[in-house]
């Protein structure tokens, strides 16, 4: 009775807020929309003008729009080619089922960069992968591509002058596989069509093995230094951007004038140079701008600088590092500035993934880079990192504003996002209750009042995923405790009604495996370390068998699949009606030899059984 009246309350709900629910999901939203009732017909002519100004705009005008949809047609005016780029962006997301809402939109990026980074240095990712990326997030207003050539793996550009670099012997990781010039001009040229600068980087002096191993000199000697100039004039010939990344990170300088000479090599031929941050250090008017990585990375006055610094998705899990990058700000700021370019989300391939749906998958690509794409345009944010964190607030305004992004990208899931390979499902509906932590003294199985039945609530939190630790520890990134303490074992629970007795998808797993890390697989039939534990309606559920390496292993071995998002959703059956999930999670030191930054944290999401959406399932109000 009480489930009968509360879904009729809900449907009331959703009948008064219907007009609501029917306005298109635009991705990032706009700056100003007014629907002004009525529609139009898809195939309505549009006009298109550039304008002098669209005064509206307070930043970046150069990329601002001014779309007006009435029944009298379509208006789109922009003061350059950009903006009617993303005008029509706009106006293709307001399509549905042929019609085009009346409305009157002004627009405009509170960040001018709005990007993403594929390390293809040290893995291989195909030119169909990468247009295809291209594709799709300039469709959300994405405007940058920042494409890491070179690395100690591999040197992935072909280069006419010095063949061997492309040589298979010259690589430790599939030998052989490289991007001929033609290909890459060709993507270059895609890019550009689609509004998306392409910005190539050869990592120098540092991260430059392959290099040495081709050649037999490193860069910063006389030689080298002639080397990469040359390998310069190619790579400024392959590609138009007016911006060439020269890396300087993670290195020792032997040479204090190799990077002065190489910024001033590719500014006599009419670019800009950008370097890491920590990397070379400039004064103001010595770089062009600085790409921020690390909490270490700091912006300089007069100096251009793009926010990369928390926005290594190879360390993100699924769930809960999507909900700080989404709330939080870029570098602090509401919006940009001559200072403050805006951020980019890097992929690095440190750990050898073969399968390329896997590096995607793992790395929750396009779920982060969508997360940006609406936080960078929009401007704000509720924090940088350190205030909630990855744990998503009980209520506010960072609350309401995650979960209506995530409805807004998922509405995409069966259109643009369909092919894609996307572990990320809804979470917004996940709720979990959490024990207080209970010292466990080192003895990691010590059972503990939750298993005898004894529950006591520490909190109910929302979502598939929990840190309670996060990998870079509570004063960078905050997760449940504010300070986190070792040899402590905590539970989670939550009930799940099930319409019909039914065999569900689930995603678990207790430590997300950083694509960083050389770490061991877990052992067999324990889903990590740790001696965590997982069961439903009272039965154990064990982990699949482990595949991959059981001891450290070297960066160049196939990392295997201890990732939840890296594998099929495990097949589980739930009954019909309330079924319980527990979940047991102790900790011992927060670095260990089979973990060197140990993840105290947990992914739990039932989902159908290809792993495409949430499992026809609600949570339980009370708990």
């Amino acid at each position: 009775m009480v489930r009968g009246l509360a879904k009729a309350l809900v449907g009331l709900i959703l009948l008064v807020s219907c007009a609501r629910a029917q306005e298109p999901a635009l991705l990032p939203l706009p700056k100003q929309v007014e629907y002004t009732g009525g529609s139009v017909k898809a195939d309505t002519p549009v006009t298109e003008t550039l304008v002098e100004a669209i005064p509206e705009a307070t930043l970046n005008e150069n990329e601002a729009y001014r779309l007006t949809v009435t029944r009298q047609g379509i208006t789109l005016e922009a003061t350059t080619l950009q903006g009617l780029w993303n005008g029509r962006q706009t106006l293709r997301q307001l399509t549905q089922k042929g019609r085009i809402p009346c409305c009157r939109i002004v627009d405009w990026p509170s960040f001018r960069v709005r990007g993403w980074m594929m390390d293809v240095g040290r893995t291989y990712v195909s030119l169909e992968e990468l247009k295809r990326e291209v594709e799709i997030f300039s469709q959300f207003k994405v405007n940058v591509f920042h494409l890491h050539l070179t690395e100690h793996e591999a040197w992935r550009l072909e280069s006419k002058r010095y063949p061997q670099l492309n040589a298979p012997e010259s690589m430790l990781r599939q030998p052989g596989k490289y991007y001929t010039q033609a290909q890459m001009r060709e993507l270059d040229a895609f890019c550009r069509e689609r509004g998306v600068m392409l910005v190539p980087e050869i990592d120098m002096p540092g991260h430059s093995r392959a290099f040495e191993r081709a050649l037999g000199y490193g860069m910063q000697t006389p030689e080298g230094k002639e080397t990469v100039k040359a390998l310069l004039d190619e790579l400024m010939d392959t590609f138009s951007s007016p911006y060439i990344h020269i890396g300087t990170d993670e290195v020792g300088f032997t040479d204090p004038d190799f990077v002065p000479e190489m910024v001033a090599w590719v500014r006599a031929h009419g670019r800009k140079a950008v370097s890491w941050n920590p990397g070379w250090k400039y004064g103001p008017g010595e770089i062009d701008a600085t790409q921020l990585w690390s909490y270490r990375g700091k912006a300089q006055p007069g100096i251009p600088a793009v926010d990369c610094r928390l926005h290594y998705v190879n360390h993100f899990d699924l769930f809960g590092d999507i909900i700080g990058l989404h709330t939080s700000t870029i570098y602090g700021q509401q919006d940009g500035s001559d200072d403050i370019a805006g951020s980019i989300v890097a992929l690095w391939n440190d750990r050898y993934l073969t399968n390329e749906e896997n590096i995607l998958k793992e790395n929750n690509l396009y779920a982060c880079v969508l997360a940006l794409a609406d936080r960078a345009w929009r401007g704000g944010g509720y924090q940088y990192f350190d205030g909630f964190g990855t744990v998503l607030p009980d209520e506010g305004p960072a609350r309401e504003d995650f979960l209506d992004f995530e409805k807004r990208m998922l509405a995409y899931r069966e259109t643009v996002l369909k092919d894609v390979p996307m572990a990320y499902v809804a979470q917004g509906q996940a709720r979990w209750a959490i024990s207080p932590a209970y010292p466990n003294g080192g003895d990691l199985e010590k059972v503990l009042p939750p298993e005898e039945g004894a529950w006591e609530t520490d909190r109910v939190v929302t979502g598939s995923g929990l840190y309670f630790r996060h990998v870079w520890g509570p004063s960078i990134v905050a997760g449940y405790y504010e300070d986190p303490q070792p040899n402590q074992t905590v539970y989670a629970r939550t009930r799940v009604w099930s319409p019909k007795e039914q065999t569900v998808g689930l995603l678990f797993e207790t430590q997300n495996y950083s694509r960083s890390e050389r770490d061991p697989m877990p052992p067999q039939g324990q889903w990590d370390y740790r001696h965590s534990r997982l069961w439903v309606n009272g039965a154990e559920v064990l982990p699949p068998a482990w595949e991959g390496n059981a001891e450290l292993a070297d960066y160049q071995e196939p990392f295997g699949n201890a990732n939840a998002s890296g594998r099929p959703p495990q097949p589980v059956k739930l009954a019909k009606g309330w079924n319980d999930v527990l979940v047991k999670l102790p900790v011992g030191a927060f670095s260990t030899k089979e973990n060197r930054l140990t993840k105290w944290m947990f992914t739990c999401a039932f989902t159908t059984l290809d792993g495409r959406a949430a499992a026809d399932i609600e949570y339980a109000d009370k708990l």
